[in-house]
């Protein structure tokens, strides 16, 4: 086991049965996982549901914890793979939608997630947010995951690999595309342009 893990040892404890160590592991990474969740999908109230989804699974998959991997890396992996069905089933559903759509119709229900004026960036009242919300919504879905748990959480590349069940060398690559695409963005945004259309 990670000697210096505590949230390790308490995982190890919920899949005993242990419910109070599952109640601390949720007050300490609660707000963090909605974060993650939340750039995924650019909207508080559903990135809420997906990380009770987390932590349930979480809670189910204790049992099969093993104590030599950081715990961080084990919940960012639940947290990842959760967030990416999540996408498909969005990108599926809009694609299904679409198929009844005029052009001007399907570019709207494109511009949706993203839009300057939405009320969360409305209440984060910063270009650059408004800016990388943008460029995230543009990115690959690994792209994202990467990205958010690289510049957000502050994970090493090895327990991002973990995470992404990948190798470092393709993290790095997401990371360097990700980060490609929102300095294309911020710089738009500081030319008066907003969030840039087209990023070839």
């Amino acid at each position: 086991m990670l000697a210096d893990d505590d949230d390790a040892r308490l995982l190890v404890a919920v899949g005993r049965g242990d419910k109070a160590a599952f109640s601390t592991l949720f007050d300490r990474h609660q707000a963090g996982v909605v974060r993650f969740c939340g750039r995924f999908v650019n909207n508080t109230a559903r990135a809420e549901e997906l990380a009770q989804d987390v932590f349930i699974k979480l809670y189910k998959s204790a049992g099969r914890y093993s104590p030599d991997a950081k715990f961080k890396t084990f919940l960012y992996r639940v947290a990842t793979n959760h967030c990416l069905n999540e996408l498909r089933r969005f990108d599926e559903k809009r694609q299904q939608e679409a198929k009844g759509m005029t052009g001007d119709e399907q570019d709207t229900a494109l511009d949706v997630e993203v839009a300057p004026d939405s009320p969360e960036l409305s209440l984060a009242g910063k270009e650059l947010e408004a800016a990388v919300t943008a460029a995230m919504a543009q990115m690959s879905a690994r792209e994202r995951a990467a990205f958010t748990m690289c510049r957000f959480e502050g994970m090493a590349y090895r327990d991002i690999a973990q995470a992404l069940e990948s190798t470092e060398s393709a993290v790095k690559s997401l990371i360097h595309r990700a980060t490609v695409t929102v300095m294309k963005h911020v710089e738009a945004w500081q030319q008066g342009m907003g969030p840039a259309r087209s990023l070839a």
